[in-house]
């Protein structure tokens, strides 16, 4: 692991313990509970204003907390609709300028559904609004990481191949590696050799460099035939995180670790413990 690099962990929006408070009033809660890290959720639509956001941002650098943003779930980057592929797009553009005063440098999106369309031209489609909102937020100074998500559904668009490809095409475009949605979209990925595999995947098409910002949603999950279902408590699930937390410290990967399970704080805290228990 390269000099200074971390690898933090914390929740995905306002802790459980902290539930009806804002996220500038979550900061502390996040920071007491000896975490380094937390997600601000826009998903249910980018509601905060430039002074509010700037708070936050000096919060949390007061507090020593590294931050992430979520956008909308509404987004379709292959939308056949040209007014959704558009509000799409604006819900991208919201989130990583909001993000940004924030102090949130990576922003997470689901990309896209696949709807019936033959999966190359999706990726070109894709690929192409990606670059297009990058290209705004350049001529607007925004500087900010765009991180399509890894999804859990074999209908959306979110492979691990998929999302190497982008980031290997698009300079400076990573992802979120959702592990516990690879998890569910393969139905396999649950053993130590296969998450060594995956990083060494990603540090063969993305390089050493790419292995110390990485950002990981993780959580128990529930899934089927057609994918994920629901998030779990990673121990009322069959994840084997431990052996995923190996790999992590064995690969020397840093970045974030974003815990999704329904009981954010104390699943972040046993992958945090687990971790720092391997030495």
């Amino acid at each position: 692991m390269a000099a200074g690099k971390q690898l933090l962990f914390g929740t995905a929006g306002v802790p459980v313990r902290a539930k009806g408070i804002s996220t500038r009033a979550a900061l502390p809660v996040v920071k007491g509970l000896g975490l380094g890290c937390m997600e601000i959720e826009f998903v249910q639509g980018v509601r905060l204003g430039q002074a509010a956001a700037r708070d936050v941002g000096k919060a949390a650098t007061s507090a020593g907390l590294r931050l992430s943003a979520h956008a909308p779930y509404a987004i379709n980057l292959n939308a056949h609709e040209p007014d959704k592929l558009a509000a799409s797009r604006e819900r991208i553009l919201q989130t990583a300028r909001v993000g940004a005063l924030c102090g949130a440098r990576d922003i997470t999106f689901h990309p896209a559904f696949y709807l019936g369309d033959d999966p190359a031209q999706v990726y070109g489609k894709v690929r192409d609004q990606v670059r297009a909102i990058q290209d705004q937020l350049r001529e607007e100074g925004v500087a900010v990481t765009l991180r399509p998500e890894l999804m859990g559904k074999p209908t959306q668009f979110g492979s691990l191949v998929e999302l190497l490809d982008l980031a290997s095409e698009l300079e400076g475009v990573l992802f979120t590696l959702d592990i516990s949605h690879q998890h569910a979209r393969t139905g396999a990925v649950n053993t130590y050799e296969e998450f060594m595999a995956i990083f060494r995947q990603v540090e063969g098409r993305l390089g050493r460099q790419a292995m110390g910002n990485m950002l990981f949603h993780v959580s128990g999950i529930e899934y089927g035939k057609r994918g994920e279902r629901k998030h779990l408590v990673l121990q009322k699930s069959d994840f084997n995180y431990r052996d995923f937390l190996r790999a992590l410290k064995d690969m020397g990967v840093a970045g974030m670790v974003i815990c999704e399970s329904p009981n954010l704080e104390e699943d972040a805290l046993l992958l945090k413990q687990e971790y720092e228990a391997l030495g």
